[in-house]
């Protein structure tokens, strides 16, 4: 099936972006229905031992980003490119349909994506029935991650109760929870960044954490995901906010709103956030503060422009402990998970 890949692509290419996306997913779980029962289960790349990063033990350091399956309805389909953690989402509490069509625009020649969704998704009920329908979920087979956000018809001064109405109803699923407070395509969302607002927000959650271990007998890590358009004051800042919580993960970044790197291109100039490879540096500077200035036991997840073995390898040294792929995948296809997984492998000591 990953062979296939390079002759589907330019038929993919053709047509709309979301489209393509939404009908590769559909084509991925008729194969996957198909030919699965003919295949053994789904397991992750094994190149290197298991690696444990918060707490929690990954089969290889390799995951889907957050975005690409909003509702948590084709986990099981990707589970068979090799990934040792999936994480799915953005999911609110309430469904929302997100912005207006179009929404999603390719940039071929830069390897980049720009898309502004908007958190559009199914609502937390639905995105819990899913998660309950996937014999991927239900056999553990790799470590789940779920990311949650506010609705766009919430108050930016009642988003904690949307993130805390999101970590209640998830928590018994998850084996960690990302907040996402850094989308650009949700008004005044990134605001929660500001050491004012993002204070409050981490107490509140990390406090409902302890009652949800308490009650439910397992701790489930807390992730924040940042954007990459902050000064290393702010992502001082920030470091602070997540050192001062004990807040056991980080992930660098989310999509940019900046267009230096696609200056002059088609689409350059279409609202939302830019992904791919002209994103790579950008967030590659923001991961290598971050792990100047967090706590040494805060876990770090680098994601944004990985499309080679060698893209991975330099967000490893740029401090990352685990990696993340989105826009590298409809660019490169599956293979480049257990590519990334392996090359890994090999590059580590002894």
């Amino acid at each position: 099936m990953f062979s296939l890949y390079p002759a589907i692509r330019p038929l993919l290419f053709e047509l709309d972006s979301e489209r393509a996306h939404d009908w590769s997913l559909t084509g991925l779980d008729l194969c996957h229905r198909w030919m699965g029962p003919l295949l053994p289960p789904s397991a992750p790349c094994a190149f290197e031992g298991p690696t444990t990063v918060a707490g929690l033990v990954f089969p290889n350091r390799i995951g889907l980003a957050a975005g690409l399956d909003k509702n948590a309805e084709h986990l099981d389909a990707l589970g068979r490119f090799g990934f040792g953690f999936m994480e799915a989402g953005t999911v609110t509490p309430r469904p929302q349909p997100g912005n207006a069509q179009p929404r999603m625009f390719r940039m071929q020649s830069a390897d980049a994506i720009i898309n502004r969704f908007g958190f559009n998704n199914l609502g937390l009920a639905q995105f819990i029935e899913n998660l309950k329908a996937s014999a991927w979920v239900r056999e553990r087979r790799g470590i789940l991650g779920l990311n949650i956000g506010k609705n766009a018809s919430t108050p930016i001064d009642q988003a904690t109760d949307d993130y805390l109405t999101c970590l209640e109803a998830l928590y018994p699923w998850a084996d960690y929870i990302t907040i996402n407070i850094s989308s650009p395509n949700t008004q005044s969302l990134r605001g929660l960044q500001s050491a004012g607002s993002l204070t409050p927000l981490l107490h509140s959650l990390k406090t409902r954490q302890g009652l949800l271990t308490e009650r439910l007998k397992r701790r489930v890590p807390l992730f924040l995901k940042v954007a990459p358009d902050l000064t290393d004051e702010q992502i001082d800042e920030i470091a602070l906010a997540v050192n001062r919580a004990q807040i056991e993960g980080l992930i660098a970044t989310n999509t940019t709103l900046a267009r230096d790197q696609v200056e002059g291109l088609a689409h350059a100039d279409e609202a939302g956030g830019l992904s791919g490879r002209p994103l790579f540096h950008q967030a590659n500077h923001v991961l290598k503060r971050f792990r100047e200035a967090l706590d040494p036991e805060v876990a770090l997840i680098g994601v944004g422009g990985i499309l080679s073995d060698a893209d991975g390898l330099q967000k490893r040294a740029a401090g990352a402990d685990l990696l993340q792929v989105y826009t590298g995948l409809i660019y490169r296809g599956p293979r480049l998970v257990c590519d990334l997984a392996k090359a890994l492998a090999v590059a580590q000591p002894g």
